[in-house]
C-alpha cells in the first residue's frame, strides 16, 4: 500500500511517498512518478498540502442508501462539479463567508484519476484510478435550498478540503467513513452502502466528459450530513486505510 503526499518545503512544492522513516521525494517531482530521488524529509519539516491539483472535481450526490426509507433512490447518478479554486489542504481554514448562513460538512471518499479516461468500460475502470483520498464537500446549505441547483452553494473558496494523502490498493469492501465535529461523531457510514459503485460512477462520468490525470471524483456522503459548522469549530473526516483530514472553521 503506497501513500503519496504533496507538500511544501522551503517554499517549494514537492511530491513524495510516505513511509515510517519519513517522506521520500519523487524524482520527477510529479504525482504519477514512483521513482525516488534520494531526498527525504521529516513530517515536522514540511507542510502537507492538498494531495493533487485537478483540472476539475466531479461530485456525486445522493449516492448512499438513505437512512430514511421514504427517500427516493435515484435511477442514475446525480452529478455536479466544484471548481479547483475551492480546494484547501489539511489543517487549513474553511471560511464561513458573509453570504453564507448555514455552513455544513459532507465527509466523502475521493477518487484520484491516474490517466486520461473517456468512454471507458466498467470492467476497465481500475486501470484508470491512481488512488483514493479524503474529502469534505463543504456546502452553503441555505444557498443550496434557495437556488434549487448547487453551483453557488458548493463553489466558494475553501469549500473542498482534500487530503492528507493519496493511497493505493486499499480494500474498499468494509471501508468506514466517519465525520467528527468538535470530537462528536456526526457521520458514520460504509462504502459498501453506495448506491452506484465506484467503477460504475467513473465509467458513467467518462461517457460525459474526459477525465484527466489528477482529476478528482467525489463519490457521495453517507447519512448524518448537514450539521452546521461555525467559526471556531474543528471538523475531521476519517476514512479507514487513508487517514484523517482535519480542518478548522473561520470567517472572512
Amino acid at each position: 500500500m503506497k501513500k503519496f503526499v504533496r507538500f511544501s518545503y522551503n517554499n517549494q512544492v514537492k511530491y513524495g511517498i510516505v513511509s515510517a522513516e519519513g517522506i521520500f521525494e519523487l524524482k520527477s517531482n510529479y504525482l504519477f512518478s514512483n521513482e525516488k530521488n534520494g531526498l527525504s524529509y521529516g513530517l515536522n519539516d514540511i507542510k502537507v498540502l492538498s494531495p493533487c491539483e485537478p483540472s476539475k472535481i466531479v461530485c456525486v450526490g445522493l449516492n448512499y442508501l438513505p437512512d430514511n426509507k421514504g427517500m427516493e433512490i435515484p435511477e442514475t447518478p446525480l452529478i455536479f462539479m466544484k471548481p479547483s479554486t475551492s480546494i484547501i489542504g489539511p489543517e487549513e481554514i474553511i471560511v464561513k463567508w458573509p453570504m453564507v448562513r448555514e455552513l455544513t460538512y459532507e465527509g466523502e471518499l475521493a477518487v484520484v484519476i491516474g490517466k486520461e479516461a473517456h468512454k471507458i468500460k466498467v470492467e476497465d475502470v481500475e486501470k484508470y484510478i491512481f488512488g483514493y483520498t479524503v474529502a469534505n464537500d463543504v456546502t452553503a446549505r441555505d444557498l443550496q435550498k434557495k437556488d434549487g441547483q448547487w453551483t453557488r452553494a458548493k463553489s466558494f473558496n475553501t469549500f473542498l478540503p482534500l487530503g492528507p494523502v493519496i493511497v493505493q490498493n486499499i480494500d474498499l469492501k468494509k471501508t468506514r467513513i466517519q465525520t467528527r465535529l468538535n470530537n462528536k461523531i456526526c457521520q458514520d457510514g460504509r462504502v459498501q452502502n453506495m448506491i452506484f459503485s465506484i467503477p460504475y460512477l467513473i465509467s458513467y462520468i467518462s461517457d460525459i466528459m474526459t477525465l484527466l490525470p489528477g482529476d478528482v471524483v467525489l463519490t457521495g456522503t453517507p447519512g448524518g450530513y448537514g450539521g452546521l459548522m461555525n467559526p471556531g469549530d474543528k471538523v475531521e473526516i476519517e476514512i479507514d486505510g487513508i487517514g484523517k483530514l482535519l480542518n478548522y472553521v473561520g470567517e472572512d
